[in-house]
């Protein structure tokens, strides 16, 4: 799933990466609503926020939401400088380091969440900030993987892009069809995914609470280790039939 440009990605690689990233996306949205009456996977929601605080003249409350909306802008942006530094060098790390911080950050939440959280206010607004920033190092990841093709958490944007594809597919001038029908193969998968790890998310933490997070860096390592196993077997392989 990382391991490929976006120019050699097949279908089968993008409806993978498509459907574990939304699903992640699903889970930490679902579950920041629970947790913190709060979006953790995308701030459309933050800024209209923002906007009624300003209105209401709530400083400190805009203070609280142009961070977040600045951490999210900060995850996109150390995501995509991490690919543009070393891409040249290898595909797999420029593409893997981005979701090796995200598991970290993840990982973070998972454990202070669930041993340590008091639930003071202070503690919601880092614990939102975290998730947040992990929701922009994915979107801005797997945007740049597939060509701007995924995009695991906006389904404004998904919607938007889903019924243009559709109009090109059944127009009777429509060109390329197999290109457009895989498209949306990829678009509706991320929906489907998104809802199935909505709904998930939703269940889980009201049995596991906070340690529903440490779910989300198990899914993350499963894309990791995607593409590692061909090559861990491969060497192994190798080195069996030398000895």
């Amino acid at each position: 799933m990382l391991r490929q440009s976006k120019e050699d990605r097949t279908l089968r690689e993008n409806l993978m990466l498509a459907s574990s990233t939304a699903s992640v996306s699903g889970i930490t949205n679902v579950a920041g609503m629970i947790a913190f009456l709060a979006f953790t996977s995308n701030i459309t929601g933050h800024v209209a926020n923002l906007a009624k605080h300003i209105v209401d003249q709530n400083f400190r409350e805009i203070i609280v939401f142009v961070i977040w909306l600045l951490l999210f802008f900060a995850g996109a942006f150390i995501s995509s400088f991490i690919v543009r530094s070393y891409s040249h060098i290898s595909y797999y790390k420029a593409h893997s380091l981005p979701v090796i911080i995200e598991i970290i950050v993840l990982l973070f939440v998972a454990i202070y969440g669930h041993n340590f959280y008091k639930e003071t206010q202070l503690e919601r607004e880092v614990v939102i900030g975290a998730i947040i920033f992990s929701m922009g190092l994915q979107n801005s990841l797997v945007s740049t993987i597939s060509g701007g093709l995924i995009k695991s958490s906006h389904l404004t944007g998904l919607f938007t892009d889903l019924g243009g594809d559709v109009a090109e597919w059944i127009h009777p001038k429509a060109k390329q069809t197999k290109t457009v029908r895989n498209k949306i193969y990829v678009r509706l998968t991320i929906l489907g995914f998104y809802l199935i790890g909505a709904v998930l998310g939703g269940l889980l933490f009201n049995v596991f609470d906070f340690a529903i997070f440490y779910f989300v860096p198990f899914i993350l390592l499963t894309i990791l280790y995607y593409d590692v196993s061909p090559l861990a077997l491969h060497k192994l392989t190798k080195a069996f039939s030398k000895s």
